[in-house]
């Protein structure tokens, strides 16, 4: 066979087993035979082994070829993989919609719906058509790299059909196990002395996570795509139901009972069909999904924390049993909030065996009137957390004990306070508390916080297990740490040690807002850390600040502004705009703990300096509002956002008629359209450049 026989042969086989491999797995709907199959396989395996400079990554006998990993590297999302808030019953659908209705100035709304698959969200991102890699979804922005494992997938294909493709292509959905091949899998395991899965979700989990791709390839598993990441350039597509057609068209598996309704009603007869359905359905879902068609209202409407406003998942009821509560227990989350937990013997609910279930908050105890004895109802809220949802009244022995919230927290017997907005109780301990230490750790390495690259959850227990380090300041005391104590440590080496100390000294020339967002204050995100680094400028005048002052002048300010309203005067600049006398209430009471101070100075002590914020009042662009969009081709979106912010101004998410500036780089979408139409000034980021000054 001449040279270019044997491109065209290798070729058209590919070609053929990946248009087989569509048939067989993505549509279920196979052209050929299992045998016939095989012969077209061996035969490009053969001409592969003679001529392997023919092999390519995309190649089907490509799938199961990497050499088991060490780890699994970790991977930066590029765009966020948010979460979404849930809807237990119809009035939450409905207050859902008129949210919507009310954002967008529509009498009803169109919604692409879809089942909620339970299984492992992932990403994959394709570049020109060939799958580059995929990861988990983590914590929404960063997970773990598992190309190699998505590759043996074989609904996930390796290269996408269609021509004009862009050019990076980033698909989102969900890796499963389907229950057939969950409940042979769980054959073979059990055949094999080994242990089985309590349900599909786990086994699809576990098999996703294999350190050896060898072993995924002999686990059954399946991908449903459900949406775009970041895509570059985005095709023409104005609605979300349009997407899931365009990712059919090109070669994924997407949910046959998708579907696209009007209003209210529509949204309560899908949730009430597939519910009727799901039992014969051939995964598990624990509900449905409900997002706004019209892709240019969902981004009017934005994000809210780490979920969209554009969608929401309605979740079905979820399984019940009955338990005894042997006791009830006081756990102390990372920010301090004291949460009540029922221990239970221990009871078979939604595929798993529960001995603990939350009970919220001690309103929650007295609503549902829950004792020490009594036999309670038992669910999965959610089919995830386990939770007491009432009492049974009628098997109440004569002796219980009534649950009181303890005044000192049970773990460092710091003040517990009421947070009264909250119904909720709350440890002082801050940075000092031994069960917040590690989550306090975690948050104040993390990117957004102090950025300590290579300060992840397995190393800082460690350093907290083996007493290492106690505080965020023991991280820079070159006595606690130290190249040779770290690279003793489980899965350190001497450069991964090497690697963590650079990244600690170079975490010590920060921002405020970056250190004041790693302190974990209770209340205090990131934009609240901005505001309070602006208004402050310094440490020291922030730890200096009569917060009792402040609180009552803002309250002043407040009531003062609400009888401008009344009479249509404009309100005054509020103090410290965009921050409540709850959240200062907050600040003060962490300020006031001596732990917490001595935390800081020991901080201070170590070499932690921050850069000087200017005050947001006498920013040159104070006042003035900015929208980004596009890719700017010298600053990134968080580059400009905080030299904008730096210089007093605000950046917005959406554009409206109290918009400013428009930042256009390239791809720029419909917000650039938006400000057209609406004579929103644009600029690009020279322009940007020149108005922020040298």
């Amino acid at each position: 066979m001449n040279s270019g026989a044997l491109l065209e042969r290798v070729a058209r086989l590919r070609e053929q087993l990946e248009l087989h491999n569509h048939r067989y797995y993505v549509l279920d709907s196979p052209l050929v035979s299992d045998a016939e199959y095989d012969a077209l396989f061996r035969e490009l395996q053969q001409l592969e082994t003679e001529h392997p400079e023919l092999i390519s990554a995309d190649s089907p006998t490509q799938r199961v070829g990497a050499a088991p990993l060490s780890e699994f590297a970790p991977i930066s999302h590029r765009q966020p993989m948010l979460s979404l808030n849930n809807a237990f019953g119809s009035e939450e659908v409905e207050a859902f919609d008129r949210r919507v209705r009310d954002a967008v100035a529509a009498e009803e709304i169109e919604y692409a719906v879809e089942p909620k698959f339970d299984g492992l969200a992932v990403s994959l991102v394709y570049e020109d058509g060939v799958l580059a890699r995929g990861a988990t979804r983590g914590d929404g922005y960063s997970g773990e790299d598992v190309t190699a494992n998505l590759r043996t997938i074989r609904s996930i294909p390796l290269r996408l059909s269609g021509s004009s493709l862009p050019q990076v292509l980033e698909i989102r959905g969900e890796v499963l196990m389907l229950r057939a091949d969950f409940e042979q899998l769980n054959r073979e395991q059990a055949a094999r002395g080994e242990k089985t899965f309590v349900n599909p979700r786990n086994a699809a989990a576990g098999s996703l996570r294999q350190l050896d791709p060898r072993v995924t390839a002999g686990r059954r598993l399946t991908f449903f795509a459900y949406g775009l990441g970041l895509t570059e350039p985005w095709p023409r597509l104005d609605r979300q139901s349009q997407v899931i057609d365009f990712i059919d068209k090109i070669g994924l598996r997407v949910a046959r009972e998708r579907d696209r309704v009007r209003g209210v009603s529509g949204l309560l007869a899908y949730y009430r069909r597939i519910g009727e359905a799901r039992a014969k359905l051939p995964y598990d879902i624990d509900g449905v999904v409900y997002k706004v068609d019209n892709l240019l209202w969902q981004q009017q409407l934005g994000y809210v924390s780490r979920a969209p406003r554009f969608a929401v998942a309605h979740k079905f009821p979820a399984e019940e049993a009955t338990s005894v509560v042997l006791g009830i227990d006081v756990q102390v989350g990372r920010t301090g909030v004291l949460t009540p937990v029922a221990r239970l013997q221990p009871v078979f609910v939604g595929g798993v065996t529960v001995t603990n279930a939350t009970l919220h908050n001690l309103d929650q105890v007295r609503a549902k009137d829950v004792h020490e004895g009594d036999t309670v109802v038992v669910r999965r809220a959610g089919d995830v957390i386990p939770e007491v949802a009432r009492v049974v009244i009628d098997k109440r022995p004569e002796q219980v004990r009534r649950f009181e919230m303890p005044e000192q927290c049970p773990v460092c017997q710091s003040r517990v306070e009421r947070i009264e907005s909250e119904s909720a109780y709350r440890c002082t301990g801050g940075l000092y508390c031994p069960a917040q230490r590690k989550q306090a750790l975690l948050h104040f390495a993390s990117r957004r916080a102090m950025d300590i690259e290579g300060l992840g959850e397995k190393l800082v227990d460690q350093l907290v297990d083996r007493g290492m380090v106690a505080t965020p300041a023991d991280l820079y005391d070159g006595g606690c740490l130290t190249v040779e104590k770290l690279a003793g440590l489980e899965r350190m080496a001497t450069k991964s040690a090497e690697n963590v100390i650079a990244a600690l000294d170079k975490s010590r020339r920060s921002t405020l807002a970056r250190f004041i967002y790693a302190l974990g204050i209770y209340h205090v995100g990131e934009e609240v850390a901005k505001i309070l680094a602006r208004h402050f400028g310094t440490l020291d005048a922030l730890l200096a600040a009569d917060w009792e002052d402040l609180i009552a002048e803002k309250e002043r300010l407040q009531k003062e502004n609400t009888k401008r309203r009344a009479k249509g005067l404009e309100a005054e600049e509020p103090l410290l705009a965009g921050i409540g006398p709850e959240i200062m209430r907050s600040v003060a009471n962490f300020f006031a703990q001596r732990h917490n101070c001595d935390v800081i100075d020991d901080l201070v002590r170590h070499g932690v300096t921050f850069e000087t914020e200017g005050r947001a009042e006498s920013g040159g662009l104070s006042g003035r509002t900015f929208v980004l969009t596009g890719t700017l081709p010298g600053l990134s979106r968080d580059e400009a956002k905080a030299r904008i912010e730096a210089a007093g101004g605000k950046v917005s998410g959406s554009v409206s008629k109290k918009t400013d500036y428009v930042v256009a780089g390239s791809e720029a979408g419909s917000k650039l359209d938006k400000a057209r139409a609406l004579g929103v000034r644009v600029m690009d980021e020279q322009g940007l450049l020149e108005l922020l000054g040298p």
